[in-house]
């Protein structure tokens, strides 16, 4: 009963987040105005601001925080470790030098999104076959491999910034930050939350076994090498999919899931749709804080995140320990 109220409220304050992402602006909405406007044919200027601009940013934020946030819940199992994070295993580095690699050779917008999962996907694949032992997925060798491989993207994403013209650098820099103003369609972020979800609420329990120990899990009857290759590829898509569509946006995948389980317990049948419920709400939250807080200029997203989620990283680290 306790989970299922705290559920509620998640979704109730993600509705509300979708509510402000909309309405708020330098064109604010009244909440009378904004139900017209959605249950209406309307072709007013309203209108076209919360269909053409507002309703999909929103959309595509929830999709992105709430896909972070899941990856980040799986890749802690992962790891055995509550403050992972989606970003660690370098899949995003991998993302982020495409993209740049395409601006910097004056690729049209429409390829990044693609650019960008081809990237990740290639960091994906170096990672998984460098971080196996023999068969097993080695969790230690897998996180100094996804290190290594997120240092050499790190220097490839340095050498195109200097050696970048100067008119693209602003947007290499704004995706680097991560980035919602130039966001595609939310469908492709929107569809493969939709898909990882119920695949990751399907292997709940044996996620809860996997908390205790790869040892206990086995006697139990869990296939642990076969399930840590399941979590490993399911975040690192997930985590592809967000970087592609929004750049790279730290926290919300180590913040969110950290605080599902402070407030209701580490059952995965709660934590996964927690996460996603708060990840959405709080990257929809500071899209809108972003849009609006120097207007009519707009701060790229991963700012407002990095400076929430720096102190509270530093918290929960000093609280672990």
């Amino acid at each position: 009963m306790r989970r299922g109220r705290a559920l509620a409220l998640l979704g109730a304050l993600a509705l509300a987040g979708l509510v402000a992402g909309v309405a708020v602006g330098s064109v604010p909405i009244p909440p009378g105005r904004l139900l017209a406007v959605l249950l209406s044919d309307d072709r007013s200027t309203e209108a076209l601001i919360v269909w053409e601009l507002r309703l999909p940013r929103a959309l595509t934020a929830f999709a992105v925080g709430g896909a972070l946030a899941l990856a980040g819940a799986l890749i802690q199992v992962l790891l055995r470790n509550p403050l992972g994070d989606p970003y660690v295993l370098g899949v995003s580095g991998g993302a982020s030098a495409a993209v740049l690699a395409a601006l910097l050779v004056g690729l049209p917008v429409a390829w990044q999104p693609g650019l960008a999962f081809v990237g990740a996907a290639i960091s994906m694949a170096l990672v998984f076959a460098l971080g196996r032992r023999g068969r097993v997925l080695a969790v230690e060798r897998l996180l100094l491999t996804g290190v290594v491989v997120a240092t050499g993207w790190a220097a490839l994403i340095g050498f195109a910034l200097s050696v970048a013209p100067p008119a693209r650098l602003p947007g290499m820099l704004f995706f680097l930050m991560g980035d919602l103003s130039d966001a595609p369609s939310p469908w492709p972020a929107a569809l493969a939350l939709a898909v990882g979800l119920p695949l990751a609420l399907a292997f709940a329990r044996d996620l809860n076994l996997l908390t205790l120990g790869e040892l206990r899990a086995s006697t139990l009857g869990v296939e642990t090498a076969r399930l840590r290759v399941g979590l490993y590829l399911l975040s690192s898509l997930l985590t592809a999919i967000a970087v592609s569509t929004a750049g790279g946006i730290g926290f919300v995948g180590l913040v969110a899931p950290h605080m599902v389980r402070l407030a209701g317990g580490s059952d995965h049948r709660w934590v996964l749709p927690g996460s996603v419920l708060l990840g959405g709400a709080l990257l929809v939250l500071a899209d809108t804080a972003a849009r609006v807080a120097v207007a009519p200029r707009q701060l790229p997203v991963g700012v407002l995140t990095a400076l929430v989620g720096v102190p509270l990283f530093l918290y929960l680290l000093n609280r672990s320990r």
